[in-house]
């Protein structure tokens, strides 16, 4: 069992950027497809990005395509966050899956084993 820790978020202007963390406590990731995915308040969750376990395909969900970039190391998952909108406030939280296929990915959140707690995104004027 994977702990995961999302680390990065905060307040941020409209038009900003933030670059979110996941990171496995006591482990490493390299054996995990890794999906963010997002909630607001009062919404459903979002998938907002993935990436496979080599790094060769990434997935993007519509609403953040062209503005997120999801990227990794065997350490960790990053997040970068650019062109925010206060409609990306929300909680987004990190999720793995255990893969011996080193090129699936995936954007469901069933297809997800592990959670971390979430950090906060804040996009205001």
């Amino acid at each position: 069992q994977v702990q995961l820790v999302e680390s990065g978020g905060g307040w941020v202007p409209t038009g900003g950027r933030l670059r979110l963390v996941c990171s496995a406590s006591g482990s490493t990731l390299d054996n995990y497809a890794i999906g963010w995915f997002r909630q607001a308040p009062g919404k459903d969750s979002e998938f907002v990005a993935a990436i496979n376990r080599i790094a060769g395909r990434t997935l993007y969900g519509d609403s953040v395509a062209g503005r997120f970039t999801i990227s990794r190391d065997n350490v960790r998952v990053y997040l970068q966050m650019t062109s925010l909108q206060p409609e990306d406030t929300a909680v987004y939280y990190c999720a793995a899956h255990p893969t011996t296929s080193p090129l699936r990915v995936g954007k469901n959140r069933d297809e997800y084993d592990y959670w971390g707690q979430g950090t906060q995104v804040t996009v205001s004027s």
